[in-house]
């Protein structure tokens, strides 16, 4: 079993009450303060792994950090360079202190989508989508990092272009889509046929994939036992609430929904599908939805 983060921006936001433009996390490696602050959520989260007997994977602040974003805010494609390898840098000074033989640990660098993730309005072909994500992921391969993790996608395309770009630069990457309440992905694809397009495009190119900003019970009803598509999917960073994206979006409280209800989410999810092993959160998530999480999960056992 491996562990992740959990919903970091609405953590700063809600919890911590930093300002966080265009929900650019990455903002806080700007001054001291800051990056102590993620040394401890790192720390904070890797600590449960360890108590668990878990590996840890550590998640960049990369979500926001390319071009279009970064423009948006005011940072020029140099300093955003220098953000995406100072998170792999923070990141790699917390991992000394835990790595081990007991407890791996993964660097992964986050990427997220060019546009909207809820309402992706206008969409890239795979070619635009793979020249727009190449730039951040030929970054981070310069780096410690060891994977790419690309979250909160919303249509096939954009999935297809990060996995091309990774695989030219030799890199290990992680698909993370994310669904509506009914379970298909935002653009109206459903979410088999876009993990079925993107590997047919990419001859499974893609280490695994993982479904993330939703509640389990928004996706769990689509999954078929049986599918081969399904067996891809490995990884769960589901939010805490059951409202919709919509609602989401026009919420001005965090929603930490019922962190036992999530967990057993989890482990019904886990004991049909007992490969999946990278669990983290999202939404309104935290650090107690993890140990929640992992409880839940690791009594149901792990193939």
């Amino acid at each position: 079993m491996f562990l992740t983060d959990t919903g970091l921006e609405t953590t700063l936001i809600f919890r911590d009450h930093y300002e966080l433009p265009s929900f650019a996390s990455f903002v806080l490696l700007a001054n001291d303060e800051g990056r102590q602050r993620m040394a401890e959520y790192y720390r904070s989260h890797a600590a449960i792994a360890q108590a668990l007997g878990a590996g840890f994977i550590f998640e960049s602040v990369g979500w926001r950090a390319s071009s279009d974003w970064g423009k948006q805010i005011g940072y020029s494609p140099e300093a955003l360079d220098e953000v995406n390898r100072d998170s792999i840098a923070l990141m790699a000074e917390v991992q000394g202190e835990f790595d081990s033989s007991e407890m791996p640990t993964v660097l992964s660098g986050c990427i997220g989508p060019r546009g909207d993730a809820y309402n992706p309005a206008s969409l890239m072909t795979e070619k635009e989508a793979e020249t727009y994500h190449r730039h951040q992921i030929q970054t981070y391969s310069a780096t410690e990092a060891d994977m790419i993790s690309a979250l909160t996608l919303s249509y096939s395309a954009e999935a297809i272009g990060i996995v091309r770009a990774a695989a030219a630069l030799d890199m290990p990457v992680a698909i993370a889509f994310t669904v509506e309440t009914d379970g298909s992905l935002p653009s109206g694809m459903l979410l088999g046929d876009a993990i079925k397009s993107v590997d047919e495009a990419t001859d499974a190119a893609a280490a695994y994939f993982m479904i993330n900003c939703a509640h389990p019970t928004h996706f769990e009803t689509v999954l078929d036992d049986h599918a081969d598509w399904v067996q891809r999917i490995r990884g769960l960073r589901a939010n805490s609430s059951r409202k919709s994206h919509a609602e989401l979006d026009e919420s001005e409280e965090l929603d930490a929904g019922d962190p036992d209800d999530l967990a057993r989410g989890y482990a019904r999810l886990r004991s049909r599908f007992p490969k999946l092993n990278v669990l983290g959160g999202c939404c309104g998530t935290d650090e107690f939805h993890l140990q929640r999480i992992a409880s839940s999960a690791n009594a149901v056992g792990f193939e």
